[in-house]
């Protein structure tokens, strides 16, 4: 694919996310796409087949984004309930985002057609590239003397559950900042020891 023909295609992806963010999944067309990228039926189709391989692709882009990993910055004196603070920061910020979410459109995506291995990989890879950074940083701290945590990747699936369950609660029913804060705070609390 030519240069020219990748940035046609990331238009029609940037686009499209704004459809999604604003529709959810279930409702957005060919031609809703066709209309936000003001280009020809023809011309979308020419790069896709569908609604579901765009949110596809776009899911996929916001994996390649997301590798998991903690910013740079970090030696091997950073203490790790600064670590476990930044990682808690970066979920709020999932929790409470607004512009741009396609949350909703993605829980749609997933619930759709439950038979779509693909989906249920997706979901799956994004909860356990979250756990495996949370549980890191929960063993190297309990081994520093930071957290009381026996079994790291334990209590990190746990967090995840409860920082995926606050994403829904945030879209369904709303969720305040000081809420959020109130809840990781308690999940930090339940892990810091008093001499740290």
């Amino acid at each position: 694919m030519g240069e020219k023909s990748e940035q046609k295609r990331s238009y029609i992806l940037k686009q499209a996310r704004t459809v999604f963010a604003e529709k959810g999944f279930k409702a957005v067309t060919m031609k809703d796409i066709v209309d936000v990228c003001d280009i020809s039926r023809g011309g979308l189709y020419l790069y896709f087949k569908s609604p579901e391989e765009i949110f596809r692709e776009i899911l996929l882009s916001d994996q390649d984004g997301e590798e998991g990993e903690l910013p740079g910055g970090i030696t091997r004196d950073t203490p790790m309930a600064d670590l476990l603070m930044l990682f808690l920061k970066e979920q709020k910020k999932e929790i409470l985002r607004k512009k741009d979410d396609i949350a909703v459109a993605a829980y749609e995506f997933f619930f759709a057609d439950r038979a779509e291995k693909k989906q249920e990989d997706y979901a799956r890879s994004q909860f356990d590239k979250a756990v495996k950074v949370l549980a890191g940083i929960l063993e190297e701290g309990a081994l520093r003397g930071e957290f009381y945590c026996p079994d790291a990747r334990a209590a990190a699936t746990g967090i995840m559950y409860s920082v995926e369950g606050m994403k829904i609660c945030a879209r369904t029913m709303g969720l305040s900042e000081n809420k959020v804060d109130r809840q990781l705070l308690y999940i930090v609390e339940g892990l810091v020891l008093e001499d740290s």
